[in-house]
């Protein structure tokens, strides 16, 4: 009674507040003084102005009436349904002031099976080189090497080869940036199509001549402008073997901040356009220029057919370790491989760069001699002063010998005769002389030296595979096969350093807009390639194949390459020129309506009756965190909410049910949330502000239904969070979060966009005057939000049972583009006893333990997070998950510490030429897990792995696959509603992830038209089950890595089953249509299927 009561009031005072409006109003008028000077006499026109103000006065009373009517209403409703009945559908505050929501009325259980957790529980295989151990082992001194500077001398006998030849591979190589110091279009018109199209000629010059290829971005736009005669020239020299696909990538792909999703889509694309086009199969990858190499590229190529893979940019202290050893050649295992299914051969480069005065043997002063595009009277000379001589009858002798004395020289620090001499460089080629110079005087060494056998050689000219295949004839194996005495290796090869303490970790950071800005777009674009292929199938099935746009998979592809582009190692690492950049944004922004017009063409009367209200956005100028998810979207459900007359689809882009918030912005406080059915939502209105202490009077945020209490306790002060509470726990965690600043050493050698040189450890960031903190509080979610002068800090819980209330959500909105030569780092100080062990991500495929080393810099700490890292001691492990790539580290015992931005004035002298100074206003998002290890289950110290919990698993995904809410619009008014369209059966066990549903492209000329048949790629994921199992809000179950795909979809017939390797080249033999398959944990699968 007495809340009608405040009804009453609040209605009464509204139409007060109206009445004496339009009193105003219409006082103005009539003491208006023209009118008076008139004398009363009003003009018709006047007239006329003031009867149509009295008509718009009347409409806007009779809105406001409508408006008390409606306020008046809501209220009522809430009295009735919310604050009197629990069993309703709206929050109340209970009598103890706390909000309290609706019961579902939903069990929900996890069941994970003993064996199950047998994987992460159980040992590990065994390496010969666990880079753990050697990082351990090496002291990262700098002595001078001599010739060689970060090396050693090297002295051989000159009998060696007389019994075994030393057989030689020279393999000419240009490496082509997809977009560096010039765009992607501009480096394809001045350099990369003159490469290509002399190569078509000057290799079917000779065919002993041989060359390799790796970014197919490149490789197709050449063939899309080619005429037939060049297609098939060029064809020509790759079956007959003169010309080498090597990796066969859409880019040769960063390895530290690219997800596993896009390093498998930008390598499936790329094997998809050589299967259509030219019908060869890469066979070895080729990665000079990735800074770093991470574990996840040996298993993915394992996955995809290949047999060898090669490397280049590792630490130089790693690689004369290695050289010493021997070692340069090894099986890079799976560290948490327990047979040697995951082995891979791989070569390591051992100098310093892939370019010719590098690559011939250790001294650079002498190799270069022989790069004989620096000629006399060229545009680049030898900078050891020293220049080449073309190679005539008088010199070849010498000129051979001393070429042959590198040569040995190089080859001791490998185990074969048999000796890899890459010959290239960024951009090479691109003129027929360089072809003339390199090839012609090559040649004339390679004939004496062969026509010499006191000499003991065999040189020629090579492509990467003949290399490789050399290797394993000489030591008796099959290719791919282990020679006797390599060893296995285990681990990955960051952080890397060129020279001195130049660590190459701020590109971990560089440009996070960007890093942020691919995620989300990744996300849509696995949402719309699942849409897709759903719909597709479902219009086969309806018998309606013809009706569905065949331009919707113009676009997919076109969002595909898009997104494939932006993997390059220059791009995503934020290591390219400034209009470079701005030409990756706009490239991907035009990519994100995918889902939008893929949802109506779902509902066979969808196209008729709705449009997405989308046009091409502006490309991106700074980014904000992407609205989190609030209703009940089980999988591939989608919930229509009535707002008025808007129509919202919610998309649930994930293999299992999810409850979550969605937030949607709206420009009214008369919010009501409908169901399909009818049924009303529990929503949450909050304001949105347009400054740390202005409301917006026009925006407001709506957020839907949850159900329990939060899951944590935050405590506020000036830090924002202190401590973490479970409440199922009676230990408080001490988490305090600090934010910190880095600035650039003062010397010559300064932080740039690849380069972390900071003036010494962090300093505590202060401003003047204490952050505005505001604090909001609802039955959705509460949350504080701090302002500080260059960064705004939330902290949000969500009241929701299951994955997204037990984690703290974090949104850090930066803003540092009036800061000069700063990193602005949020820090975590916890009481988790880690000691000096953390551990971080590669690529969100697997975890990789890390040290901190006091022997090491500060700087050759930080470690790329793709997805997360966590410290933990016996009894808790905290884990930060991430929405986008950022540097990290642990530099103290029970810290974690992430670098958000980077502002730096100066280049770091790696070629780039400008510093970074393009920064956006960047909203970085991250989810704050706490977990409590369960007793009698201590971790392992020395463990050399380590994997995520389920609820871990499951949090990192819905961060990253955030449910889409998508707009649509009727056509007009009373038109028949979008269908729920719900294509899976049941949801896969939990353990399974579905990487993605693509369809795959038609073999026929049109490429841009799909195939029957759509690849189910499926990642079974590790758990850890040592940590205490939570309440998922959905029923989690596994099945010993055991799936029935026909019983998967609903209302669509498995036709093809067939298992095919990771890019969907190579096909085994088809499966029975009802048959289950198998997944062992951490293995990427995946399947043709053809569904109808």
């Amino acid at each position: 009674m007495k809340l009608r009561k405040q009804v009453t009031v609040c209605g009464g005072a509204i139409f007060c507040v109206a009445v004496f409006s339009l009193y105003l109003m219409l006082d103005r008028v009539q003491h208006d003084p023209a009118r008076r000077q008139n004398g009363g006499n009003f003009p018709r026109s006047q007239i006329s102005v003031l009867q149509n103000r009295i008509e718009q006065l009347e409409q806007l009373l009779e809105e406001n009436h409508q408006i008390i009517s409606h306020i008046k209403d809501s209220v009522m409703e809430l009295t009735d349904t919310g604050a009197v009945s629990p069993s309703g559908h709206l929050p109340f505050r209970s009598a103890n002031g706390s909000w309290v929501l609706p019961f579902d009325g939903r069990p929900t259980f996890l069941a994970v099976k003993p064996q199950d957790c047998q994987f992460a529980a159980g040992s590990r295989g065994q390496a010969d080189v666990q880079m753990l151990d050697v990082y351990s082992l090496l002291k990262f001194d700098n002595p001078d090497g001599g010739v060689w500077k970060q090396g050693f001398d090297i002295t051989y006998d000159p009998d060696e080869w007389d019994n075994e030849p030393l057989q030689v591979f020279v393999v000419p190589h240009s490496h082509n940036d997809p977009g560096w110091i010039k765009t992607f279009d501009k480096y394809f018109t001045d350099q990369t199509q003159h490469i290509l199209n002399n190569m078509v000629v000057k290799l079917a010059e000779d065919p002993r001549r041989k060359f390799i290829w790796s970014e197919i971005s490149f490789f197709s736009k050449w063939w899309e402008t080619a005429d037939v005669h060049k297609q098939e020239a060029m064809r020509k020299l790759i079956l007959g073997g003169q010309l080498e696909i090597v990796t066969g990538g859409w880019v040769m792909t960063d390895e530290a901040n690219v997800h596993y999703f896009a390093m498998i889509d930008q390598l499936i694309e790329g094997h998809q356009w050589l299967e259509r086009n030219l019908g060869i199969t890469p066979r070895s990858g080729w990665a000079v220029d990735p800074f770093g190499h991470s574990a996840t590229m040996p298993y993915l190529l394992k996955r995809a057919n290949l047999t060898s893979m090669l490397i280049q940019r590792v630490h130089y202290s790693i690689k004369k370790h290695f050289a010493s050893t021997r070692s340069l050649e090894f099986m890079w295992r799976q560290s948490w491989d327990t047979g040697s299914s995951t082995d891979m051969f791989c070569h390591m480069m051992p100098f310093y760069s892939y370019d010719v005065p590098h690559t011939c043997g250790p001294d650079p002063k002498i190799c270069c001699q022989f790069d004989f595009k620096r000629l006399p009277g060229g545009r680049i000379n030898c900078p050891w002063k020293v220049p080449p001589k073309a190679v005539v009858e008088a010199n070849v002798a010498e000129r051979a010998q001393l070429l042959l004395d590198q040569y040995r020289k190089k080859s001791k620090l490998y185990r074969s005769k048999v000796l890899l001499v890459p010959l290239g460089d960024d951009f090479r080629y691109d003129k027929a002389l360089e072809w003339d110079q390199q090839y012609i005087n090559y040649q004339k060494l390679f004939d004496y030296m062969n026509s010499h056998p006191e000499m003991h050689v065999q040189a020629q000219f090579g492509t990467l595979t003949d290399y490789f295949n050399a290797v394993y004839k000489a030591n008796g194996v099959a290719q791919g096969s282990r020679p006797a005495e390599f060893p296995v290796l285990s681990g990955d090869f960051f952080a890397y350093a060129d020279r001195e303490d130049h660590y190459w970790t701020g590109y971990f950071t560089s440009r996070p807009f960007y890093k942020s800005l691919d995620r989300v777009i990744e996300s849509h674009l696995r949402g719309a390639e699942i849409l897709y292929s759903l719909a597709v199938a479902n219009a086969r099935h309806a018998g309606m194949e013809g009706r569905y746009p065949v331009s919707d998979y113009a676009l997919l592809v076109d969002a595909r390459r898009s997104v494939g582009l932006f993997q390059h190692h220059d791009a995503i690492t934020g290591t390219a020129k400034e209009n470079v950049v701005i030409d990756y944004g706009t490239k991907r922004a035009t990519q994100d309506s995918l889902p939008q017009r893929t949802l109506i063409e779902l509902d066979p009367a969808g196209p008729r009756y709705y449009q997405h209200p989308l046009s091409s956005p502006p490309p991106p100028t700074s980014a904000t965190p992407p609205p989190s998810c609030a209703s009940d979207c089980f999988f591939f459900y989608f919930f229509f909410f009535h707002l008025s007359t808007r129509y919202l689809v919610l998309f649930n882009p994930i293999e299992q049910e999810r409850l979550c918030a969605v937030t949607v912005l709206v420009n009214t406080v008369k919010v009501r949330v409908l169901t399909e059915d009818g049924q009303t939502l529990p929503v949450q209105l909050s304001a949105q502000w347009s400054s740390a202490s202005q409301m917006s009077a026009e925006v407001f945020e709506v957020r839907g239904k949850f159900h329990q209490r939060p899951r944590r306790l935050l405590c506020a002060r000036y830090e924002v969070i202190t401590s973490i509470k479970r409440k199922d726990d009676p230990q408080e965690v001490k988490v305090q979060m600090q934010f910190m600043v880095y600035g650039t050493r003062p010397s010559k050698d300064k932080s740039g966009a690849y380069l972390f040189l900071p003036d010494g450890k962090a300093k505590p960031y202060n401003q003047k005057e204490p952050p505005v903190v505001r604090v909001v509080e609802g039955p959705l979610f509460s949350e504080v939000v701090a302002h500080y002068q260059h960064f705004q800090q939330t902290i949000r819980i969500n009241n929701v049972p299951g994955v997204d209330g037990l984690s703290i959500d974090i949104t850090t909105m930066v803003d540092i583009r009036d800061q000069t030569n700063k990193e602005l780092a949020m820090r975590l100080v916890t009481d988790i006893q880690s000691g000096d062990v953390f551990y971080t991500d590669l690529n969100g495929f697997q975890m990789q333990p890390r040290r901190h080393y006091m022997k090491l810099p500060l700087q050759a700490n930080f470690y790329p997070m793709p997805s997360q890292a966590y410290i933990q001691d016996s009894h808790h492990r905290l884990t930060l998950h991430t929405a986008q790539s950022l540097g990290v580290s642990s530099l103290e015992n029970g810290q974690l510490e992430v670098i958000m931005d980077r502002r730096l004035m100066q280049d770091d002298n790696r070629g780039l030429g400008q510093g970074l100074k393009d920064n956006k206003k960047t909203g970085n998002r991250f989810r704050l897990l706490l977990e409590r290890r369960s007793m009698g289950n201590k971790m392992m110290d020395s463990a050399t792995n380590s994997f995520p919990s389920i609820l871990s698993h499951m949090t990192n995904t819905f961060l990253n696959h955030e449910a889409l809410a998508l707009p649509v619009l009727p056509k007009r008014r009373g038109i028949p509603p979008l269908q729920t369209f719900a294509p899976l059966k049941s949801i896969l066990p939990c353990d399974f992830h579905l990487l993605n549903l693509r369809s795959i492209q038609s073999q026929q000329q049109d490429p841009q038209s799909p195939s029957p048949y759509t690849a189910m790629i499926l990642h079974r994921l590790a758990v850890d089950c040592g940590l205490e199992a939570q309440n998922l809000g959905f029923n989690c179950t596994t099945t010993q890595g055991q799936l029935s795909v026909s019983g998967l979809f609903k209302n669509l017939d498995l036709q093809l089953l067939q298992p095919t390797s990771l890019t969907l080249m190579h096909s085994g033999a088809p499966l029975a249509n009802d048959s289950s398959i198998s997944l062992d944990p951490m293995e990427i699968s995946a399947f043709k299927l053809k569904l109808r």
